[in-house]
């Protein structure tokens, strides 16, 4: 299952790319048109998510077969819930939360010169973004990502 949000959901498509989900965000200053929205959606086989409630009613949605979820003004938390529980998603290794790349393990040697010394003497277990390139690990704010993403998928 692969996404698409619009761009008022810039917070809903960090957490499902955390939840393991390939999510294209529609920022601001990108084509966001409705048309252009759709036709990716179709193209890529995405479901397009938006919190634009008349976003049913415009041509380029009534013409199409898109698959197409209205996700409400909700804390993100909750709008996450209603994603997992309509589209019964597990979770899955995650992906990189600012560009979506899939994350790959990397030896801690591979890394040694892109993270602080105390990162390299504390942690074994290092991500690289094949996107982007960030290096990630388990730190403190892992904690928190598998506090909110086991709330949500219990």
């Amino acid at each position: 299952m692969r996404f698409l949000c619009d761009a008022m959901l810039g917070g809903l498509a960090k957490w499902l790319r955390a939840a393991g989900y390939d999510t294209y965000y529609a920022r601001e200053g990108t084509d966001v048109s409705d048309g252009s929205l759709v036709r990716m959606a179709l193209e890529e086989g995405r479901v397009l998510l938006t919190s634009d409630r008349g976003f049913l009613e415009r041509k380029p949605v009534r013409d199409e077969e898109v698959s197409l979820l209205v996700v409400p003004h909700l804390p993100l938390e909750d709008q996450l819930c209603l994603v997992v529980g309509s589209f019964d998603l597990a979770w899955r290794p995650s992906r990189c939360m600012k560009c979506n790349g899939e994350l790959e393990t990397v030896r801690p040697d591979a890394v040694v010169e892109r993270v602080p010394p105390g990162v390299i003497r504390d942690h074994q277990r290092f991500f690289r973004c094949e996107g982007c390139e960030r290096v990630f690990w388990h730190g403190s704010h892992w904690e928190r990502i598998v506090g909110r993403l086991g709330r949500v998928f219990g």
